[in-house]
């Protein structure tokens, strides 16, 4: 059980430092190939972010442990919304003032509600797996040809003060896309054999585990880069990090997950986890996109988010201990 617990830090641990190494490489790879700001925010900066998900649930779901898989992307969600975005709106308030994050937010409550659907018969087949897929190339497509057409947006100009800041020459770019993608594969295995020993001894199951531990973990840097963002006053992209890391969870690393090995869905995702994603869904929609002028989160709300997951988490833990 010792060396589980040793595997599951030292995994999480290289996973964070080898996913900032890989979306500053590629980003600044991109950039050097002329994309624009804007896209490379939406697509590269959001690619690299969600991929942790990406690796732990295309593992798990190789290895049989369809929890870890679904409870990963699903638990990163709840994250990323009541966690991610509770603490940084504690911090500074967020202010909305992207158009293209504007039309991003009721693409993602479509996309929640059609998971919901998939997931209602109790499974997730290999062609809804590749149906997921399908329909996350149509969704970035759509964005990076939105981001190209709006190269004034508010969240495009933030994203160019970004890049402006961490340039590196191609070849050194290129080293450290090239170490992340090893590095993320490695610590990706080291971290979902640790979860599935832990989960093992403890008796418990790996949803659990992927609800938890594991997404908690490949959130943060979610969480780095939103609270950094917010300090920064670039509000656009700390809820951009969400939104784009919510869209490749449920699209990409779901339909990954499910199209490597069909899953069955333990009860309890339909009855607990999916009514909370939904509802923080709802949520961060009605609050990003606003009703009169522009969206935002403050302080109260924040609180508020943060206190959500506090108590999910909590009756989680217990889950876990009972």
């Amino acid at each position: 059980m010792f060396s589980a617990s040793v595997a599951v830090v030292a995994g999480l641990i290289l996973l964070l430092w080898s996913a900032d190494r890989f979306v500053e490489g590629a980003a600044s790879v991109a950039r050097h190939l002329g994309m624009s700001a804007l896209v490379i925010g939406m697509l590269i900066v959001g690619f690299g972010t969600s991929a942790p998900e990406m690796l732990v649930s295309a593992l798990a779901s190789t290895q049989g442990n369809p929890g870890i898989a679904l409870g990963n992307a699903y638990g990163s969600n709840i994250a990323n919304i009541a966690l991610v975005l509770g603490m940084t709106a504690l911090i500074a308030p967020i202010a909305v003032k992207s158009s293209v994050l504007r039309t991003e937010l009721p693409i993602l409550l479509a996309v929640t509600a059609f998971a919901a659907w998939q997931l209602a018969d109790g499974q997730i087949t290999r062609d809804e797996g590749f149906a997921l897929l399908g329909l996350f190339v149509v969704v970035m497509s759509w964005s990076c040809w939105r981001g190209m057409r709006s190269p004034d947006d508010a969240m495009g100009i933030e994203f160019e003060q970004e890049l402006v800041e961490h340039a590196m020459p191609p070849g050194r770019a290129v080293v450290w896309l090239l170490i992340g993608v090893v590095v993320l594969i490695a610590s990706s295995r080291l971290l979902v054999w640790g979860a599935v020993e832990i989960a093992v001894g403890f008796g418990v199951s790996d949803l659990v585990i992927g609800l938890t531990v594991i997404a908690i973990g490949t959130s943060l840097p979610e969480l780095a880069s939103s609270l950094i963002a917010a300090r920064k006053g670039e509000h656009d992209i700390a809820l951009g990090n969400v939104v784009g890391s919510n869209l490749f969870n449920t699209l990409a690393v779901v339909g990954i997950a499910g199209s490597i090995h069909p899953m069955s869905i333990d009860p309890a995702v339909l009855h607990r986890d999916l009514p909370v994603m939904a509802v923080l869904t709802v949520s961060l929609f009605l609050l990003g996109y606003g009703w009169r002028g522009k969206g935002h989160i403050n302080r109260i709300e924040g609180g508020i988010l943060l206190a959500v997951y506090i108590a999910y988490t909590g009756y989680l833990v217990m889950t876990l201990l009972a």
